[in-house]
């Protein structure tokens, strides 16, 4: 049997491991256009590869996966977190589950992990082909037929398409495989980008760049359906990131904002503060200080430099003593925190770390991933209108569905 693998990202990797670690009598060609494979995955948790997710529980796993959950628990059962962090380790290479539950290498180096791949695949002969850029693939009786850009035509019994969507464009992401799958009968679903920052129309939170919080719930507000996050977030010369932006970003994928028609949201810096609690202790941090200005105490509970973001933004001069503060004015500092208003204009340019959307998952085969369309043809990763929250999950859903391919395949 001969078989083809699209795209050497993380999926396209696992499927061809899972093949020539299962049925060593198959023939892989696994066929990627950079020079080098998984640059995606080198690049991703900064570069040291958030590899998958200390989470055990496979339904709380499932649940950090906006599209797509349903679609994933049979692959996720079969292949699960645990069993990634195992198989990785087996491989030679230690893991370590950080306090946020995310899966790094101990070296803290994305290439590491790629380097299991690309010792496997030497080892068990599997045919890597760098620079190779697939054009078009034709179904025919006895199998599929690949046209390559200035390469000779490649005839495989099957077809694994593991292309990626098109985020980070530049490690090869970009979107080329929707194509040629809509030719082979397949429905793409509408596409955005997920997991971004969001650029405001207010410009004060440039004068907080680098500012951040470890807990804050952020929510979109006026809108129908009310999405909300919670967990770090911070500010940034462009507007605000962080997990919990990156987790509402993901939820509002397909809503549609810019600056003719803003996004608004509300960010609650004091979360697990009632509103009236947090008055009470301004109340209280004012008595205690009554001559000193109320810029310079408010830092008791938030930070200097926002302390006097929130004094310019509600016209309260920098050098009012806590005196003069009436009690009107503590509540709207309290409300103010309590939801801070900005106006999103925009995504976060390069901050797209996911495609949502992609391959129609009713069309797709979840314990196989072969296609109900197409015979033989198979599809593992972001290709397919499955993605996740920051944090190890996309690349666990490519682990997991790749392996699922892989395994189908060899049987």
């Amino acid at each position: 049997m001969r078989v083809a693998i699209v795209g050497g990202g993380a999926a396209g990797m696992m499927c061809a491991a899972t093949i020539a670690e299962e049925y060593p009598d198959v023939d892989i060609f696994l066929l990627e256009k950079n020079a080098s494979l998984g640059k995606k995955v080198i690049i991703s948790g900064g570069g040291r590869c958030n590899v998958t997710t200390g989470i055990e529980d496979i339904a709380q796993v499932l649940e950090k996966y906006p599209r797509g959950n349903k679609f994933l628990q049979s692959a996720m059962h079969r292949f699960s977190p645990i069993m990634v962090y195992a198989w990785f380790e087996a491989h030679g290479v230690p893991l370590k589950c950080e306090d946020d539950l995310r899966v790094f290498p101990v070296s803290n180096n994305g290439k590491d992990i790629v380097a299991v791949f690309e010792d496997l695949f030497e080892e068990k002969n599997v045919q890597v082909l760098y620079k190779h850029n697939v054009q078009h693939i034709t179904k025919q009786d006895t199998g599929f037929v690949l046209s390559l850009k200035d390469q000779e035509d490649l005839e495989v019994d099957n077809v694994v398409m593991a292309l990626g969507g098109q985020a980070y464009r530049h490690t090869g992401s970009t979107g080329d495989g929707y194509d040629m799958i809509e030719q082979l009968g397949h429905t793409i679903t509408p596409l955005a980008p997920s997991l971004n920052s969001f650029l405001t129309k207010e410009s004060w939170p440039k004068t907080l760049s680098g500012l951040s919080f470890q807990k804050a719930t952020i929510f979109v507000y006026g809108q129908k359906k009310k999405y909300t996050s919670t967990g770090p977030f911070l500010f940034t010369h462009m507007g605000v990131s962080g997990p919990a932006v990156f987790a509402l970003s993901s939820r509002i994928a397909f809503l549609e904002y810019d600056k003719e028609t803003p996004l608004d949201i509300r960010i609650d810096i004091f979360p697990d503060m009632a509103e009236e609690k947090l008055l009470e202790q301004l109340q209280q941090t004012r008595e205690t200080s009554m001559q000193k200005t109320f810029k310079n105490t408010l830092p008791h509970l938030v930070a200097k430099s926002f302390a006097e973001t929130v004094c310019q933004e509600l016209n309260i001069p920098l050098d009012k003593k806590n005196a003069d503060m009436s009690k009107k004015e503590l509540s709207r500092v309290a409300a103010f925190v309590k939801g801070l208003p900005l106006q999103v204009i925009g995504r976060g340019a390069g901050d797209e770390f996911v495609t949502a959307g992609g391959v129609e998952l009713s069309e797709v085969d979840p314990k196989t991933m072969e296609s109900k369309i197409c015979p033989g043809l198979f599809f593992a990763g972001e290709i397919l209108d499955i993605d996740g929250y920051t944090g190890g999950f996309n690349l666990q859903a490519s682990w997991a569905t790749g392996n699922a391919a892989g395994l189908a395949i060899g049987k």
